[in-house]
């Protein structure tokens, strides 16, 4: 009988953290070992979004040499590198450096890999597969969800551009296979390939069976979800420099005597701001909350009639939020602030599931959503998500999704 082939997924996220890149390596992992293969996982220890019910369902023990933790998903093993995530930036930057050198030699010793998968950002991780797949003499496919270091909005001519650029086409260059998540990400770095053959795009997905619509609500805390008749906006994720907040703060000053109210689910670094705006606002149609486990998630999805992602203009083209899939598959639209022709936009406006507002003045197209909010019916929010969804269920679901990423590994190590 044929030894099974083993797949190495090195990622910076993965279970038991409980964020998006996290359930989507979760995925693909397990999609890998249904088909067949060997999969070991080499990540870091949960620290972006700790869940201790999940933290109880896959429980991390020391591994030898107290350098690493080892854990167990869904019969995959996972070496996780400890990582914490420090205030300090200097720490931050000692914990980082310190998780590729103990990862690099953590994944030295896991035997007999025949393909190393990892997703970026960061593309750091990309090199340094490019590195363990020589010495380990096996195929390396790097997954582009963030392209760097454009979206890093630093000057081309700068030291930290340059340098980073030169390791981008070194990645590129020196991997098997890249993959990217849709066309604009494609036509952004096909032409830094030497052999664009190696280029692919396998899109983004969602688990179905998890995030449908028709969820029913009656599990959430009504003191944080109460029952009224207001139109319910909302956004969950990572609250950083990735999405613009300063429009939100201006919509919800302009539709404060209006029936809607705004909510905020995550954390991360800009949070503290948009809590000082809605105090000194007196903006108390905004719900500012911690994470909630992600089982709550359909519900709270269920919960809202539109999701709101605004982008900001230095990383617009340069990211797609996964989140779009999920709230799709939910049924619910989108309002969402992106220029033309980035990634987000290029997307939903063939759907029809998304209000699309491209002007990048403050004021304007605060008043653009305002307006729009005016006229907007619930019926009309829920004939717009059902169009999301049926979009979602023909092409981007888990089911479909994942086989392209076990026939693009098949057709790697036939």
């Amino acid at each position: 009988m044929d030894k099974k082939k083993k797949i190495l997924i090195h990622s910076l996220i993965f279970s038991p953290d409980g964020v998006s890149t996290a359930y989507l390596y979760n995925d693909i992992a397990l999609a890998f070992k249904n088909a067949g293969y060997d999969v070991v996982v080499l990540s870091t220890t949960p620290h972006f979004n700790v869940l201790q019910e999940q933290l109880k369902k896959q429980p991390i023990k020391w591994g030898v040499w107290g350098l690493y933790k080892k854990s167990i998903f869904k019969g995959i093993p996972v070496y996780h590198v400890p990582q914490k995530k420090f205030k300090s930036t200097l720490l931050r930057l000692i914990g980082f450096v310190y998780w590729h050198i103990v990862s690099f030699f953590v994944g030295l010793f896991i035997k007999n890999v025949d393909i190393i998968v990892s997703p970026s950002p960061p593309l750091t991780i990309g090199r340094l597969n490019n590195w363990l797949g020589k010495l380990k003499g096996c195929k390396v496919v790097y997954n582009v969800q963030e392209i760097y270091p454009d979206i890093l909005n630093k000057p081309e001519t700068s030291l930290v551009h340059r340098y980073l650029r030169g390791m981008e086409k070194r990645v590129y260059n020196k991997s098997t296979v890249i993959t990217t998540i849709d066309q604009v990400f494609y036509d952004t770095i096909v032409n830094r390939f030497d052999d664009k053959s190696k280029l692919h795009i396998i899109p983004n997905f969602v688990d179905t069976e998890l995030y449908h619509s028709g969820v029913p609500i009656d599990i959430l805390d009504k003191k944080l979800f109460p029952e009224n008749d207001n139109i319910k906006l909302l956004y969950a994720g990572n609250i950083g420099f990735a999405q613009d907040w300063q429009p939100l703060i201006r919509l919800a000053e302009k539709t404060k005597d209006m029936p809607v109210e705004y909510f905020l689910i995550g954390m991360g670094v800009k949070k503290q701001w948009v809590e000082e705006q809605k105090a000194s606002l007196g903006l108390d149609k905004l719900h500012v909350l911690d994470y909630q486990p992600r089982q709550l998630m359909p519900a709270i999805l269920a919960y809202s009639d539109l999701q709101y992602i605004f982008m900001t203009p230095e990383m617009e083209g340069m990211g797609f939020p996964s989140k779009v899939y999920t709230i799709m598959a939910c049924g619910r639209p989108l309002l969402v602030c992106s220029g033309e022709n980035t990634p987000i936009v290029n997307f939903l406006k063939p759907v029809g599931c998304a209000k699309l507002v491209t002007n990048h003045d403050l004021e304007q197209k605060t008043d653009e959503m305002a307006e729009w909010l005016k006229g907007m019916t619930r019926e009309r929010l829920r004939e717009m998500g059902a169009l999301g969804e049926d979009t979602i269920r023909m092409y981007y679901t888990k089911e479909i999704v994942t086989k392209q990423y076990v026939n693009l590994i098949d057709s790697l190590l036939k």
